[in-house]
């Protein structure tokens, strides 16, 4: 008996088995399938075709994810590979051509001209030019300029030009370090050209003074001395690569250092065309700025390391800012003046 109701479980459990199986197998037939693999995916010619466009053209091709990040199903990006370029191609030939351009013009202009000499010689009675806090300024800016500089042309050339002597690991390394010094240092220099900006502006705003100081070649050609303020136009021209320059690299830099906050991929692609372009242009303007203040003007290095000019340097140099300042001065003093050790 027992053995009679086992097998009359199984074939009613069987039977009922086949009764569900045969009332749901026509719904199902009815409902269609809510996911097709292949309908909305991208089709290998689509990514040919994207490819086939050039650099510049072609649409952005994206997939879909499931992730809060929508950025992340971007594919293909034709626009990317035109970044690529300008990156790996035309602004090494923008950095070289203008870097060592200005390398060459400056070696051969010594070799022609030599350091500009204090025509009467020092007259032994110094003038303050800059005070301490000036000078602070402008060398934590100088400083902070030059890391900017060399880690951010490590950038662009370093895998050219250092990794084949430092090897993989010292490349590495110098890279690492290069990018920490390179972000952090952005601060400062940010904040020393906000500083210069308003501390020397009243001094840099163009004249007709500076016209004719540029149309008799500022004193570099020839022994003419053209009279200048405190700033002549070729320090004014620095002072406004320095102004607007920096303002360029600060902010791009800024939007690079922290992606997608003001900006999407587009902009920053742009940020970083910019960022390398100014860049480089800078450091051959600062090249030139270097070059004078050091070893092309005699008595001009002094003004920035210890304050103070020779009054011979100031009225070849700067007559109507000497004029200026011996105004300033009490009747029969020197302005400002310190004896020359």
């Amino acid at each position: 008996m027992a053995n009679w109701l086992a097998q009359a479980r199984f074939i009613i459990g069987a039977l009922a088995l086949m009764f569900v199986v045969t009332v749901a197998a026509p719904a199902l037939a009815q409902q269609p399938s809510s996911v097709n693999p292949t309908a909305s995916s991208v089709k290998e010619d689509q990514l040919l075709n994207a490819l086939k466009a050039g650099p510049g053209g072609g649409d952005a091709i994206s997939g879909r994810v499931s992730i809060p990040d929508q950025k992340s199903g971007n594919l293909i990006q034709p626009a990317g590979r035109a970044w690529r370029e300008f990156h790996e191609g035309a602004l090494h030939w923008i950095g070289a051509i203008a870097i060592l351009g200005m390398l060459a013009l400056l070696i051969i202009f010594y070799l022609m001209r030599g350091m500009v000499k204090i025509e009467n010689g020092r007259s032994g009675r110094l003038i303050v030019r800059f005070n301490a806090f000036e000078r602070t300024i402008h060398w934590m800016t100088a400083t902070c300029f030059i890391v900017l500089a060399i880690t951010g042309l490590n950038i662009t050339f370093g895998r050219t030009l250092l990794l084949p002597l430092l090897g993989p690991e010292g490349f590495a390394t110098w890279s690492q370090w290069g990018k920490y010094a390179h972000n952090y240092l952005s601060f400062p220099f940010t904040l020393g050209v906000v500083i210069m900006l308003l501390m020397w502006i009243a001094n840099n705003i163009p004249n007709g003074t500076d016209i004719e100081w540029l149309k008799r070649g500022g004193g570099m050609v020839g022994n003419d001395h053209p009279p200048a303020y405190k700033f002549n136009a070729g320090q004014k021209g620095i002072y406004w690569i320095v102004v607007l320059g920096g303002a360029a690299v600060a902010t791009t830099g800024y939007f690079l250092m922290f992606p997608f906050y003001a900006t999407d991929i587009a902009g920053m692609q742009l940020s970083q065309v910019v960022h390398g372009t100014v860049a480089v242009l800078f450091v051959a303007a600062m090249l030139a700025h270097i070059y004078i203040g050091t070893i092309g003007m005699e008595g001009a290095f002094e003004a920035m390391a210890e304050g103070t000019v020779d009054e011979n340097w100031a009225k070849q140099h700067h007559s109507l800012w000497l004029a200026e300042e011996k105004n300033r001065a009490p009747a029969g003093a020197t302005p400002r003046a310190t004896p020359a050790e």
